[in-house]
């Protein structure tokens, strides 16, 4: 298992409440240049963290599935979209579409995802720190900084830039 990925076992409980903190405080301050700073550090920390070491994200977190992901998960396993629908896909506490199984019944035992090329548009795009609207999501940083080694230590790179 890589350096970053232990250290964040080990620190994402003790620094829960300072990224509460820091983020809350790191709010007056958003717009682009805060958006385009963590573009750059996501770029390095992803640089050192490898999502195949770690698939937390895939063994913890039921990803959203919209419509147009069922469709294309569907057409691609050559299943009709509504026998998709019943196998795979339940309505989360939210009222929203979402992988039935945790882990997700994709991912294979070395980490890779079997529909990577398929996935849905929420495996996409997390963990949601690289899409220069860093700042529109900044409760949702906290939280995936508790299932993301990358989340975590881009936090950790923002706190030593002393932004908040």
């Amino acid at each position: 298992m890589s350096k970053p990925i232990e250290e964040w076992r080990k620190k994402k409980g003790e620094v829960r409440k300072q990224n509460k903190q820091f983020l809350k405080r790191l709010g007056r301050k958003k717009g682009k240049q805060l958006d385009a700073l963590a573009e750059n550090v996501h770029d390095e920390v992803f640089s050192e963290v490898d999502c195949l070491q770690c698939a937390n994200c895939c063994t913890s977190i039921p990803p959203i599935v919209n419509q147009t992901d069922a469709k294309r998960i569907a057409k691609h396993l050559g299943m009709k979209l509504s026998k998709f629908q019943d196998e795979y896909l339940t309505i989360d506490e939210d009222g929203d579409m979402v992988m039935r199984t945790t882990p997700c019944v994709f991912l294979q035992e070395d980490n890779y995802c079997l529909i990577y090329e398929y996935r849905p548009k929420a495996c996409r795009e997390y963990p949601h720190t690289n899409n220069l609207e860093f700042s529109k999501h900044l409760k949702l940083h906290e939280k995936n900084a508790r299932y993301c080694p990358g989340v975590f230590h881009i936090l950790e790179r923002l706190k030593k830039l002393e932004l908040g």
